[in-house]
């Protein structure tokens, strides 16, 4: 089973961030980093694809907007972040 792509608008010097990567990571997950502080261009299309969202990380998996590391958190804990990796 292929996995769905995942991307992380992120920025350096961000502690959640870091926190969402190393998470990602923990599951073996690969996923698409895009610094907006190094590419500011990609802020625009973060807020475009978030409906306006300021900061980060925003994380997507597919199609589905996840949040924020606290959001991805709590996906993970409730079993949730698995059972959208297995759908999308």
């Amino acid at each position: 089973m292929s996995q769905p792509n995942i991307k992380v608008f992120s920025s350096r010097f961000c502690g959640y961030c870091t926190a969402a990567e190393r998470l990602l990571q923990s599951k073996g997950l690969k996923y698409d980093l895009i610094k907006i502080d190094e590419d500011p261009s990609q802020r625009e299309v973060m807020q475009e694809m978030t409906g306006g969202a300021q900061s980060v990380p925003q994380i997507f998996i597919g199609d589905t907007h996840v949040g924020g590391f606290d959001d991805l958190s709590a996906l993970n804990q409730s079993g949730g972040l698995d059972e959208l990796l297995a759908s999308s």
